[in-house]
């Protein structure tokens, strides 16, 4: 990786057939171009929508390139398709950077979304994502509820999802109802518009927020994440120079020789 250039940041989008959709994510990358203006974003989308990631990387110079998913937790995607596609672009040198989520800039966001939707403080709520069958992206979004939980000062916020793992959202609106929460709020742990967010938010019995969306502080994490994984690479290319001049080579260089 050449120090004087910065990898391009390629945001990766879910997709959807929403047209709101790619909208929004676009909307939010201008905020993060607005951010770092000399810093490359391209946008990249797993299906549904073009430009497909495939087709960015293709079309990228032959140097680095940090992917962010704009996902909120661990899943197939982020485990699976992402390095994959990294994979199959062998003129880029390719790090992943971790999902979005948890992370206490998200919180903020999510709490932004529900006061505009109406929610008053007492409220119980609902994280409603998509879901995964990956143990470790439900970890993520409980993680996820428990810090929105603390940001709203204690009240219950229960993990739910649209589909692929339990409880559905209707289930945790009505378990909440049986321990007397009957106008619970639904915070959207959404990207963007899209199915999901709204199969989701029309069960809702009290205020129903807006996904994400390009709200500042999301464009300020999709940054962090870009710079977390530019430090991890750079701490690696110096273990391995390290290891290089003390004649003790790098394990996983080993391991693929």
């Amino acid at each position: 990786m050449d120090p004087h250039v910065q990898p391009t940041l390629v945001a990766v989008a879910h997709g959807s057939r929403d047209p709101r959709a790619l909208h929004t994510v676009s909307a939010l990358l201008d905020r993060v171009r607005d951010l770092r203006p000399r810093l490359r974003v391209r946008l990249g989308h797993i299906e549904l929508n073009e430009p497909l990631l495939d087709t960015v990387l293709d079309a990228l110079d032959p140097g680095a390139a940090v992917l962010v998913p704009l996902l909120l937790g661990r899943g197939h995607h982020v485990k699976h398709d992402l390095p994959a596609a990294a994979a199959r672009a062998p003129h880029l040198r390719v790090r992943v950077a971790a999902p979005l989520g948890p992370h206490p800039l998200l919180v903020e966001v999510l709490r932004d979304r529900l006061l505009e939707a109406g929610w008053t403080p007492g409220t119980a709520a609902v994280l409603a994502a998509a879901g995964s069958r990956d143990p470790d992206s439900a970890a993520d979004t409980r993680a996820a509820a428990a810090l929105l939980s603390e940001r709203l000062g204690g009240v219950p916020v229960v993990a739910a999802y649209a589909s692929a793992a339990a409880p559905r959202v209707h289930e945790a609106l009505r378990a909440l109802a049986a321990r007397g929460h009957h106008r619970a709020a639904v915070a959207s742990y959404f990207t963007a518009p899209g199915r999901f967010a709204a199969q989701c938010a029309v069960v809702a019995p009290g205020p129903a927020a807006d996904p994400l969306g390009a709200h500042p502080a999301l464009a300020r994490l999709v940054l962090r994440r870009y710079d977390e994984a530019l430090v991890g690479w750079l701490a690696d290319r110096a273990r391995t120079a390290a290891d290089h001049r003390s004649g003790h080579p790098d394990p996983r260089e080993l391991a693929t020789a």
